[in-house]
């Protein structure tokens, strides 16, 4: 499966408007539902559409290898992905693709294993 054949929407942006830090040092720290709360602040906030919400959401969470390196290819294009992915590393997102990255049982894995038998015997590089 080409992922050139799928040419996200979202045209790519190079600034970022991300909202504030807060200095205020009697606030608690963000919370990671706070945390998720403020990205879908500075989603709406953006005023363009970004992937996740532009796409079927089970693209996200998809289970072949090139539907998961298709979804990690839309949020290459979303202005907010170092955010998200941020985000879904404090929460530990248990699976899917967040800012870019597939999560594995709230860890970042390289690539989607399909479905199948592992090898019996290991191979040598």
């Amino acid at each position: 499966m080409q992922l050139e054949a799928h040419a996200p929407s979202v045209p790519h942006s190079e600034t970022i408007p991300l909202p504030a830090p807060t200095e205020d040092p009697t606030l608690t720290p963000l919370t990671p539902l706070t945390a998720l709360t403020a990205l879908d602040d500075a989603i709406e906030n953006l005023g363009v559409p970004v992937p996740c919400r532009s796409y079927d959401p089970e693209v996200f969470f998809a289970e072949s290898p090139a539907d998961v390196e298709y979804a990690k290819s839309l949020c290459r294009t979303c202005p907010l992905m170092e955010a998200c992915l941020a985000g879904a590393k404090e929460r530990r997102e248990p699976w899917g693709v967040w800012g870019g990255e597939l999560f594995v049982q709230g860890v970042v894995v390289a690539r989607k294993r399909p479905r199948g038998r592992p090898r019996k015997n290991p191979v040598s590089a």
